[in-house]
């Protein structure tokens, strides 16, 4: 009789995603950061919102669109304040938002990116044949990881060693 383990976690970055990107300032690509502020503009009765980014080394600013050109009454209340008042919470949960770099068409670092891997649930069951582990990955901010990377920060093992077992068989990865 054989078992198989089965573990089910969550990607979380532990921060906002960094950019790279050519800076006009510094003459090459760096690296840009999140400034947890936002830049709020009104024309008439149209409004704008960017999340500021800035470069690590000249402090060039980057001004990714959240809002363009939307009615006042478009945008919830709550969330306009949040925007005036530069909250920190919503400045992170937007450096997040894979779908926000994508429309402003900004590469994101993810080989620099710090993040947890939280473990939701792990189970181990009999089982006949088949893989030895099973492994389900929750990643709703998008981040691209290698899953040897994953394998072997979850199971303590080196990155050949997780190779290895992917590659024989003796893990079996899901993506939900």
């Amino acid at each position: 009789m054989s078992y198989l383990r089965k573990i089910e976690y969550e990607i979380v970055p532990e921060e906002s995603f960094p950019v790279w990107r050519g800076c006009p300032g510094c003459g090459g690509k760096t690296h840009y950061r999140n400034t947890e502020k936002f830049r709020v503009n009104a024309n008439g009765n149209k409004l704008d919102v960017w999340l500021i980014y800035q470069c690590e080394k000249c402090r060039h600013t980057l001004n990714l669109s959240i809002y363009e050109r939307r009615s006042v009454s478009s945008i919830p209340r709550e969330e306009y304040r949040l925007f005036l008042g530069n909250d920190e919470r919503l400045a992170q949960q937007y450096g997040r938002d894979i779908q926000l770099f994508g429309r402003n068409r900004a590469e994101v670092d993810f080989e620099g990116l710090r993040y947890r891997l939280e473990i939701m649930r792990d189970v181990t069951e009999r089982a006949e044949g088949g893989p030895q582990i099973k492994l389900l990955a929750h990643n709703p901010c998008g981040m691209k990881l290698r899953p040897e990377r994953q394998i072997a920060e979850l199971l303590g093992v080196s990155g050949s060693q997780a190779k290895r077992m992917l590659r024989e068989g003796e893990i079996e990865m899901e993506r939900a």
